[in-house]
């Protein structure tokens, strides 16, 4: 006998992230979508919305209904949260309490309210994944960042994304950021009383005294640099995303990894090992 598809249900469905997983997760045999949360294109197969032809499952925004529905798979199920980041903390709690893994692409939590969750998520033994960022390329950049730090003392942050993103900086500036704090070094000594005649202008000051930059402008999807600087030289990583198709590859390995795991997982890093 075949193992049961894995059921999925995806919150921001008719959002330009959400379109996009919803067409992923209809190609995959292994997955299975049985709800579509999101606050417009109610009671409209999402199927249609999404150009895929009909799926027989309707657009609603009753993610209590779901998730009880969720809880009664022969698989487990996945909330698949690619929504607002209002009201996230608690859709992720709710997930958690019906025994739905979350696999979460929205950003906005903060710090307290991730220990939280994996105190939640731990309690439970339920599989919690917070991905500030799917792409393996900004992994990669990432990686990048951390071994450049062996060499550079001096780094600040630029995060460019389309102008309907909520909360800034990114999420996976923070990520990023407090991954290079991790290595246990402090960047940036000052070398005079810097002084802002406009507040704002030198960034937000985060982790280890590194700065993260925000730019938002339509035309942008999602971008990153990575400034690193000493006497005489500069070294900068950047990444472009164009298109969200580069982000399925990630969100449909999370799904499926995910149902192994009994505890919140930060990152994609952690699951792909």
């Amino acid at each position: 006998m075949t193992e049961a598809p894995i059921p999925v249900i995806v919150v921001g469905a008719t959002g330009k992230m959400g379109r996009e997983a919803i067409a992923a997760i209809a190609r995959q045999p292994d997955l299975e979508l049985i709800g579509a949360i999101a606050r417009k294109r109610l009671g409209e197969d999402i199927g249609e919305v999404v150009g895929l032809g009909p799926l027989e499952i309707p657009v609603t925004n009753d993610l209590e209904v779901l998730l009880a529905q969720g809880a009664q798979t022969e698989q487990p199920a996945v909330m698949l949260d690619l929504a607002h980041p209002q009201g996230l903390y608690e859709r992720i709690r709710s997930a958690i309490a019906y025994g739905v893994r979350p696999v979460v692409g929205t950003t906005g939590l903060t710090a307290s309210q991730i220990q939280e969750l994996a105190a939640f998520a731990d309690k439970a033994s339920l599989g919690c994944a917070i991905v500030p960022n799917f792409s393996i390329g900004v992994l990669l950049m990432q990686q990048a960042a951390v071994a450049a730090c062996q060499f550079y003392q001096n780094v600040e942050i630029l995060e460019l994304h389309h102008n309907q993103k909520a909360d800034a900086p990114s999420g996976t500036a923070l990520q990023t950021a407090q991954m290079l704090a991790a290595l246990g070094k402090t960047f940036n000594a000052p070398q005079v009383t810097e002084k802002e005649t406009v507040a704002g202008a030198r960034g937000a000051l985060v982790n280890e005294n590194i700065r993260i930059h925000s730019v938002r402008l339509p035309g942008l999807v999602a971008h990153q640099e990575m400034w690193f600087g000493a006497p005489g030289e500069t070294y900068v990583l950047r990444h472009d995303t164009y298109d969200r198709a580069s982000y399925m590859p990630g969100v449909i390995l999370a799904i499926r990894k995910i149902l192994a795991y009994k505890e919140l997982v930060y990152g994609l890093a952690p699951l792909l090992t």
